[in-house]
């Protein structure tokens, strides 16, 4: 009597829904994430997003830039409420807002979940502390709430986006054609993931690239997260 192999439909897996995410604070060493508050965050967020010079800051979110302070408060407010994404700031050392960050699309059932609407003001951008918010996310995901799957999406033409998903260890998959319209404009989408398995080689990369032997006396790396990733000296 014949019969089918057992991976004829996949690879069984233990069926045990993932944890959703609630209001916490996550703690680094150089940032910690708050759930997004409107009424401590908001002045900061407005004077480091606002103005022509930031504009190019909401180019690929969803909302944004605002014409003034109280479409900016309704949006965080809105934002705020939310569950699915759920919102959390990003604070420096000091506690001053410098961003946030969202954990969306979530499903605990097949343990995956996303990180998205991340807005790094230019006081973040391209610094250890915004590497080290992605990584508290991270493994937050995987060791706390036990997913198994972490994704990336951006608009296909972002750039920036796609570099730094292929920097923090996300694996490239695709881009789902003519996937959504945002702000009146075709958006094509394109796709990253990390999974459970990955995540140990991963966490050792962050792990290595943010210890302060990593930084020389000017705060310059001396190694790369991406040689670390290829085992390059």
């Amino acid at each position: 009597m014949s019969s089918e192999p057992r991976t004829a439909i996949g690879t069984p897996v233990d069926p045990s829904p993932a944890r959703r995410p609630v209001r916490t604070v996550i703690e680094g060493v150089r940032v910690t994430l708050a759930p997004l508050n409107p009424e401590a965050h908001a002045e900061a967020l407005w004077e480091a997003t606002r103005g022509p010079a930031n504009e190019y800051l909401w180019r690929y979110l969803f909302e944004g830039p605002f014409a003034d302070r109280a479409e900016f408060d309704a949006y965080l407010r809105k934002r705020a409420a939310s569950n699915d994404p759920l919102f959390f700031t990003i604070l420096d050392s000091a506690s001053v807002p410098l961003g946030w960050a969202a954990y969306m699309r979530i499903e605990p059932a097949h343990r995956v979940i996303e990180v998205g609407s991340i807005l790094f003001t230019p006081a973040l951008q391209r610094t250890p502390a915004a590497t080290e918010a992605m990584y508290l996310m991270a493994r937050h995901v995987f060791e706390e709430l036990g997913y198994r799957r972490y994704e990336w999406k951006c608009n296909s033409l972002n750039e920036p986006s796609r570099r730094a998903a292929l920097r923090l260890g996300f694996c490239f998959e695709g881009v789902f054609r003519q996937h959504m319209i945002i702000k009146a404009h075709s958006r094509d989408t394109a796709w990253y993931s990390m999974l459970d398995s990955e995540w140990p080689a991963r966490k050792r990369e962050f792990e290595e690239w943010l210890s302060p032997a990593n930084f020389d006396a000017q705060g310059m790396q001396k190694r790369s997260l991406a040689s670390l990733r290829a085992g390059q000296s």
